[in-house]
């Protein structure tokens, strides 16, 4: 016997109230077998290094110039030592969680000291401000290594590029355009990074070069309202400076 009813809106199925059916066991899965072509590729650009332990026996060096970083052999290991120096000195841990879980109490220290610069900032208290986007900055680039580093990379640029706002409204425009410059090296495509360079720009007089900095900018973003509103400002700010 069976019957058919709604379990949702628009949607009905039937089942049958007879004997229970065998369910088909599941057949085990092979892997396929590897791609001759595609093995001869990875193992032509597999190139084996020598390596050497520091004294602690957890950090790698490069063995030519025992070093953690080195330039002669584009060797880096520094990220890896960071993860080994953590691991020995917290035996009980068996493994780094995955790179998808990340630690909320950081995020929330790191929003928490951002907007209270916020705060500072709209009280036209620049000088507080800097300080606590700097603290903020300060604390997000210390998250563990195994955490996927693009959270950092959005934290550490919105803190970065409201520090570089703060720098303009204080008329250090050196240190403005350094931040700006940060945020764009981070998150390229970001357009805040752009309009903060020409913000930065502008205010040490050098109009075409913020011109440039905001176009670059819309080449990512090409109908950004910000960024073509602020262009129209500078070209409008050229003219007035021809006609003088």
């Amino acid at each position: 016997m069976s019957h058919s009813h709604s379990h949702a809106p628009g949607e009905s199925h039937s089942h049958s109230h007879g004997p229970p059916q065998l369910q088909p066991q599941p057949q085990p899965q092979t892997l396929p077998t590897p791609d001759p072509a595609f093995l001869a590729v990875i193992e032509a650009d597999f190139r084996p290094v020598s390596i050497t332990l520091a004294a602690d026996n957890i950090t790698l060096l490069c063995e030519a110039h025992n070093l953690d970083k080195c330039s002669i052999c584009n060797l880096d290991y520094i990220n890896l030592n960071r993860l080994s120096k953590i691991l020995a000195q917290n035996p009980k841990l068996k493994a780094p969680p995955p790179g998808n879980i990340v630690s909320k109490n950081l995020s929330q220290a790191v929003n928490n000291t951002k907007e209270e610069g916020n705060a500072f900032y709209k009280m036209h208290k620049h000088k507080e401000a800097l300080g606590r986007y700097t603290m903020a900055a300060s604390i997000a680039v210390q998250r563990p290594p195994w955490e996927s580093n693009q959270l950092m990379r959005e934290e550490l640029s919105t803190v970065m590029s409201n520090r570089s706002a703060s720098y303009v409204e204080s008329e250090d425009y050196i240190s403005a355009l350094a931040d700006a410059e940060t945020v764009i090296s981070i998150r390229r495509n970001w357009s805040k990074g752009h309009f903060r360079k020409a913000r930065a720009l502008v205010g040490l007089g050098m109009l075409d070069e913020a011109i440039e900095a905001l176009q670059v900018g819309l080449a990512f973003e090409p109908n950004n309202t910000e960024l073509g509103a602020y262009l129209e400002d500078i070209q409008k700010m050229m003219k007035e400076e021809q006609k003088t």
